[in-house]
C-alpha cells in the first residue's frame, strides 16, 4: 500500500460531501484493520466517520441469520436507535486465522444517532485479486458455501448507559443463533479497535475447537472463553495474555513458591489428588489448598476440566517463552 494513499483518501474524503467518498474511507478502514494496520493515517480515517481522538469501540461479529447485507442494516438501525454510532462489514473466514482471510467483497457501512446515509456497495481502491474491489453484482455471486463463511463485524461506540453486554443481546437476533456470536473487550483508539476486531474474529475462527471442549459455547463468546484455541491459531493477544497474566500469576512468588509446581504436576498426572499428593510428598489436603490459592490469584481452576486446559496451554506457552 502506497505510504501516502491513506493521507490521500482521508484528504479526499474531508473536503467532499459526497457518500461515494465515504464509502471508500470506510472500505479502506476496515481492510486495515483486518490487516493489523493502525497508525496516525488510520486515526484520521475514523475520525472522518465520527470516531474522535480517544474514542472508545468494542467489536461484534457472527453469522448473519439471512443475508449479510440485512444484518448490517439491522445492527445500523439498533446502535442508531440507542443513539449510537457503528461501523459494519462483511468478512470471509477462510483459513486458519483473520490473517488468511479478507473481507467479502470488502463491503462496508456505516450508522450513527445522527443519521449518516448508509451505503454497502463500496468498491476496494486498495487490494487487487479475487473477491476484493468486486462490485456488487460480483458479491451476489458468492456460492452458498462462501456465504456460509461470510461473517459480519460491527465496531460500537458505548452508547449511554447500554452496555456492550447489552447491544449485543439486542442486536443477536440479527446474527444466526445456531452459530457463535463474538463479543471483543471495549478497548481505545486505533490501535483498540483493530485488537478489539481480530479477537472477535479469532473467536469465530476458535469456536469449532472450542465446541469439543464445552458442553455448549456461551452466547455471546467472549474473548477470555477462547483463549487456548486463539493462541493456537496464531492470535497474539491471547498468546501474551496466556503468558503474562496466567502463567505469571503462577510465577509471581518467585521460584521457592510452590504453586506452579502444585499446579503442574496435578495436571500433568490427569488431576488426580493422591498421585499428586504423593509425587511432591505431601499431604491431599496441601494439593487443594494449593490449588484454591493457584485459582484465586488466576482466575482459573485446575479441577475443572476446560479451565485445566487453559492452564495447560498457559503453562506450556510460559516455559517456551523462556
Amino acid at each position: 500500500m502506497p505510504s501516502d494513499f491513506l493521507e490521500l483518501l482521508a484528504s479526499e474524503a474531508a473536503d467532499s460531501s459526497n457518500n461515494t467518498a465515504l464509502d471508500r474511507v470506510r472500505t479502506v478502514l476496515f481492510e486495515c484493520l483486518f490487516h493489523h494496520l493502525a497508525d496516525a493515517r488510520v486515526d484520521s480515517l475514523f475520525a472522518i466517520l465520527g470516531f474522535e481522538d480517544g474514542f472508545d469501540c468494542y467489536a461484534i461479529a457472527g453469522y448473519p441469520a439471512r443475508s449479510a447485507a440485512k444484518t448490517r442494516k439491522d445492527i445500523e438501525k439498533i446502535v442508531s436507535d440507542f443513539g449510537g454510532t457503528c461501523l459494519t462489514a462483511e468478512y470471509a473466514m477462510n483459513g486458519l486465522g483473520p490473517d488468511n482471510a479478507g473481507p467479502a467483497g470488502t463491503n462496508a457501512s456505516s450508522s450513527t444517532g445522527n443519521d449518516v446515509p448508509v451505503s454497502g456497495n463500496a468498491e476496494s481502491s486498495v487490494a487487487s485479486g479475487p473477491g476484493r474491489g468486486a462490485s456488487a453484482a460480483a458479491n451476489r455471486s458468492y456460492s452458498r458455501s462462501d456465504k456460509r463463511s461470510t461473517a459480519v463485524v460491527a465496531l460500537i461506540r458505548p452508547v449511554g448507559a447500554a452496555t456492550p453486554e447489552v447491544i449485543c443481546n439486542t442486536v443477536s437476533s440479527a446474527f444466526d443463533a445456531a452459530r457463535p456470536l463474538a463479543l471483543g473487550p471495549q478497548r481505545t483508539g486505533s490501535e483498540g479497535a483493530m485488537r478489539t476486531l481480530q479477537a472477535v474474529l479469532y473467536c469465530l475462527k476458535a469456536a469449532p475447537a472450542l465446541a469439543a471442549t464445552v458442553q455448549q459455547i456461551p452466547r455471546p463468546l467472549r474473548t477470555d472463553d477462547a483463549l487456548p484455541e486463539r493462541a493456537l491459531i496464531g492470535d497474539e493477544d491471547a498468546r501474551n495474555e496466556l503468558i503474562r497474566v496466567v502463567y505469571g500469576s503462577l510465577t509471581a512468588a518467585g521460584p521457592d513458591d510452590p504453586t506452579l509446581l502444585t499446579v503442574s504436576t496435578f495436571l500433568r498426572f490427569g488431576g488426580s489428588l493422591e498421585t499428586c499428593a504423593k509425587e511432591l510428598n505431601v499431604h491431599p489436603n496441601t494439593i487443594r489448598y494449593r490449588l484454591k490459592r493457584a485459582a484465586e490469584s488466576t482466575g482459573w481452576d485446575a479441577t475443572d476440566p476446560r479451565e485445566a486446559y487453559v492452564l495447560t496451554t498457559a503453562i506450556a506457552l510460559g516455559r517456551m517463552s523462556g
